[in-house]
C-alpha cells in the first residue's frame, strides 16, 4: 500500500465513524416504518473484478433465507483466509437456521452470530489478517468479513447495502479518495454503485452480490430494534457453495 491509501485509511477513518453514527440513528428513526420501497441499482460498467459476471467454474455462494434468495461471487484468489473460512463454516452447516442479526438501512445487512450473540471459526479462535487488495472494495453488493480482534466471531459477514451513485458517495468522499490516490478506475465505480470507501482496508472484501440485491435491499428495510437485530426474524434456511453456472 503505498503513501497515499495511508493517508486514506487515516483521512476516511473519521468518516467511518461518523457514517457509522449516522446510520444508527436513521436506523432509529426509520425502523418502524412499514412496507418497503425498491431501490433502482444501475448496471455498472467497469472492468473492475467485482462487476464482472461470474464464469464457468467460478465459486458462489447463494443465500437462502425467508426474506428470498441471494446469490454471490466469491474471490478465494484474492481473499484467501476469508474464503477458506466462509467455506469451511458453510460445509459445516453453521449458517443454517442462523437469523440476521444485525440492519442497518442503506449500508449493510449483517449474520453469522449464533444466538448467544459469538461466532466461529475453523481455526479454533485464531485470527487471520485483514486481506486488504486494491482489486476489492466496499461496493455496494460488497460480501464482506467482519473485522474480528478476538479470532472468535470470524463467522460474521455483512453485504453492503448503500444506496447507488451520490446517494452514498458524495462528492466530499470522490475528493477525498482522489486526493489519497485511489485509481481512477475505482472512483468511477463508487461513484456507479455506491458504497463505503471509508471502509475499505479495515475489513475483508471476499465476495460480491451479483444476483437478488433486492432481497438484501428488503431485508435491509425491515423494522428493527434498538440494537438493530430485526423485530420479525429473518432466518438464512441455508447458505450453500456452487460451481457457476
Amino acid at each position: 500500500m503505498n503513501r497515499f491509501y495511508k493517508k486514506a485509511l487515516a483521512v476516511l477513518a473519521l468518516l467511518s465513524c461518523l457514517a457509522l453514527t449516522g446510520c444508527s440513528l436513521k436506523e432509529k428513526l426509520s425502523g418502524s416504518a412499514s412496507g418497503t420501497k425498491t431501490i433502482s441499482r444501475p448496471a455498472v460498467e467497469s472492468a473492475e473484478t467485482q462487476f464482472a459476471h461470474p464464469a464457468a467454474g467460478d465459486t458462489v455462494a447463494v443465500f437462502d433465507t425467508s426474506a428470498g434468495v441471494f446469490k454471490a461471487l466469491l474471490f478465494p484468489t484474492l481473499a484467501p483466509q476469508a474464503c477458506d473460512n466462509f467455506l469451511g463454516l458453510v460445509q459445516a452447516g453453521y449458517y443454517n437456521g442462523l437469523t440476521v442479526s444485525r440492519v442497518e438501512n442503506e449500508f449493510l445487512v449483517e449474520a453469522g452470530q449464533g444466538a448467544d450473540g459469538r461466532g466461529a471459526t475453523i481455526w479454533n479462535g485464531s485470527r487471520y489478517p485483514v486481506e486488504a487488495t486494491d482489486k476489492l472494495h466496499h461496493y455496494s453488493g460488497a460480501l464482506c468479513a467482519a473485522t474480528d480482534p478476538s479470532g472468535q466471531c470470524a463467522s460474521v459477514f455483512y453485504v453492503m447495502e448503500t444506496l447507488p451513485g451520490s446517494a452514498s458517495v458524495t462528492q466530499e468522499l470522490v475528493d477525498q479518495m482522489n486526493a489519497a490516490g485511489y485509481r481512477a478506475e475505482v472512483v468511477a465505480a463508487y461513484q456507479t454503485a455506491g458504497g463505503a470507501p471509508y471502509l475499505d482496508y479495515t475489513d475483508t472484501v471476499f465476495g460480491q452480490v451479483y444476483e437478488g440485491m433486492d432481497v438484501v435491499d428488503a431485508i435491509a428495510q425491515t423494522a428493527v430494534d434498538e440494537n438493530q437485530k430485526p423485530a420479525e426474524a429473518i432466518t438464512i434456511h441455508s447458505v450453500s457453495i456452487e460451481t457457476y453456472p
